[in-house]
């Protein structure tokens, strides 16, 4: 028997609390300078509770071919991937409104 979603009652493969959740979002990206000059690209304001992180990071991550973690909140990514990352966040289904570049 699948398994029903708490939040919305519908079962799994059917649940759709993701998408809801992705349009509500304010997220913004950032370039930060690191140890060493390393530049990284940090994305910021995505709710852990209602989006997979880990998951996003791993998209993110194969996409740019490049290193990264998913801690506190914030996706980090080697490198400057600052116009990509908005485009990407934009194909997995989040709105352009709520993206900021800073």
């Amino acid at each position: 028997m699948s398994e029903i979603c708490e939040k919305c009652g519908l079962p799994k493969q059917l649940c759709v609390c993701e998408t809801i959740a992705k349009e509500d979002q304010e997220i913004v990206v950032r370039q930060e300078k690191k140890r060493f000059g390393k530049i990284v690209t940090v994305v910021e304001g995505i709710d852990p509770k209602e989006i997979d992180i880990k998951d996003l990071a791993k998209k993110l991550k194969s996409k740019f071919a490049c290193g990264g973690t998913a801690k506190k909140g914030t996706i980090e990514l080697q490198g400057d991937h600052t116009e990509g990352v908005k485009t990407e966040l934009i194909k997995l289904g989040f709105k352009e409104e709520t993206i900021r570049k800073k």
